[in-house]
């Protein structure tokens, strides 16, 4: 221990300064705190200034790794980014609404969000890069196939589960629900994806992809009274966007086919 007159020599102080990052589990500081050092020698900058970089820069890493985590607990079966959408390829999408979403306002209102349109127009990149998003503003979220969740939800009922599952799926801020429409529901099944929705409604939100507009959900949840309540759930004080049915993906692999044939031609 060191007395009021006694001081580290420099060695001595790098080797405490380790030890309680260690300790203190402050791995960005430890790692940093040499090139910051040999920085603010360099630029003269004050005690303070120097404390507030080296703090600054642990608070923006663990942010960092906080948003990692949201997004691998995410469960994405890709990695989509808002930034890589590619609007000149779909017009039906207008970048200022995907902007305004991108702001995840509607998540914090715990509103909810259809995407709809044929496959291959961007619908399951946009859900991912807005649900993305979320998760890099702080938001749970949870990422399934519509035929997945009703798949587990089944499974729990049978292990006498299916609250307990319910009730994980409520707690997310954000469920993305992606391909919904694309098989039909049995009852049992349809009834216990509307138990989500429900234990969800007006509290989180609810963010899902379908192929088929509203009109033709009846071939998804055969039973009518049943399809127009699930309908209500998704649409009440939500966002719905379009995105056509012209798939981009078609069209960019016909004008790369046709590139590679003018080229040996």
């Amino acid at each position: 221990m060191t007395g009021p007159n006694h001081y580290l020599t420099e060695p001595a102080a790098d080797a405490a300064i380790d030890t309680a990052c260690r300790v203190l589990r402050l791995p960005t500081m430890r790692a940093q705190f040499p090139d910051l050092v040999a920085r603010a020698e360099r630029e003269q900058l004050s005690y303070r200034g120097f404390l507030a970089e080296l703090l600054m820069s642990e608070c923006e890493d663990r942010d960092r790794r906080r948003s990692e985590r949201r997004i691998r607990a995410a469960g994405f079966p890709r990695q989509k980014w808002l930034s890589d959408f590619d609007y000149s390829a779909n017009p039906n999408v207008v970048p200022a609404v995907i902007n305004n979403l991108a702001t995840c306002e509607w998540v914090k209102k715990g509103e909810p969000l259809c995407l709809i349109g044929d496959s291959g127009t961007g619908k399951s990149h946009l859900l991912i890069g807005l649900a993305t998003a979320a998760a890099m503003e702080g938001h749970r979220v949870r990422y399934a196939l519509a035929a997945k969740l009703v798949n587990e939800l089944v499974e729990a009922a049978d292990e006498k589960q299916l609250s307990k599952t319910i009730a994980r799926y409520g707690r997310v801020d954000l469920l993305c629900i992606d391909e919904l429409g694309y098989l039909e529901l049995d009852r049992r099944g349809a009834e216990m994806l509307f138990q989500v929705l429900t234990e969800r409604e007006e509290k989180n939100s609810v963010a899902i992809t379908s192929n088929e507009s509203f009109g033709g959900w009846t071939k998804t949840f055969t039973d009518p009274r049943l399809c127009a309540a699930i309908v209500d759930r998704l649409t009440f004080n939500g966002a719905i966007i379009e995105t056509g049915t012209e798939s981009y993906r078609l069209a960019q692999t016909k004008a790369k086919l046709e590139r590679t044939h003018a080229r040996t031609v």
